[in-house]
């Protein structure tokens, strides 16, 4: 039987999902990656160290998700952890955003954490998991033109709370990672610009925007074992954006 520590990761090519991955496969972990595209997937599985499974899917689509975990479960003889990397950016206030881009924006973020979920709570409830899902600092404090997206991303924070009450007893634990602006293809239109760029660094207290490789080491440390007693928690790994007033010079 496959090794029983594999972890599935859907939105695995993004920026911080192939951090992700990565960090996991560096540390001996068998992974299932799942994205839209089979050759970013396959370039993905070969620039890391060993033997994954891919999977190619439409993470608006929790079924899908679901199949995914079911599929990657019996690969492996079981997962031990899912995460789901997938999200999206929107930026604009409500007045200027259209039914489209609101659903899209829901389908994106919160439809596949809840997809997540429920492929976790099919194939991890003998032997218990962790799953981390990806919220943002937009929905912990109030942060202008971020409606759409505080929305999603506030929906999936309830979400992993209440899944985490309702799972607790099959020993599947959920987290939730709340990153700021983390410097990945997603975010190119916001930081493509050098004023763009600077007014978001402006934001953050640390006076930088992250990186994938910032907000990885967490995810991988709650997907793993040396967080077994952490569950329906929400970490900010954001420069202080959510907490803290933008810098101020003593």
């Amino acid at each position: 039987m496959a090794d029983q520590h594999a972890i599935g990761i859907i939105g695995a090519t993004g920026g911080i999902g192939s951090a992700l991955a990565k960090r996991l496969a560096e540390a001996g972990h068998p992974l299932a990656l799942a994205a839209r595209d089979q050759g970013k997937l396959d370039a993905l599985a070969e620039s890391i160290p060993g033997d994954h499974m891919t999977h190619v899917l439409d993470a608006t689509q929790p079924a899908q998700i679901v199949e995914f975990g079911k599929t990657a479960a019996d690969r492996f003889g079981g997962l031990a952890g899912l995460a789901n990397c997938v999200g999206s950016i929107v930026i604009a206030p409500a007045d200027r955003t259209t039914d489209e881009q609101f659903e899209t924006t829901l389908r994106l973020n919160l439809w596949s954490a809840f997809g997540t979920v429920q492929a976790a709570a099919k194939t991890m409830r003998k032997t218990g998991g962790s799953v981390v899902l990806f919220a943002t600092a937009a929905a912990r404090s109030g942060v202008p033109n971020h409606e759409a997206i505080a929305a999603a991303k506030g929906g999936v924070i309830g979400l992993a709370q209440s899944a985490a009450a309702t799972y607790a007893t099959s020993n599947i634990r959920i987290n939730v990672v709340a990153p700021g602006l983390v410097d990945t293809p997603g975010a190119k239109d916001i930081v493509g610009s050098d004023m763009a760029r600077k007014a978001s660094e402006a934001m953050h207290a640390l006076g930088r925007i992250g990186q994938p490789e910032d907000v990885a080491p967490l995810a991988a440390l709650l997907l793993s074992d040396q967080s077994g007693w952490t569950t329906g928690q929400v970490f900010g790994v954001d420069g202080g954006l959510a907490t803290l007033k933008t810098r101020v010079k003593v």
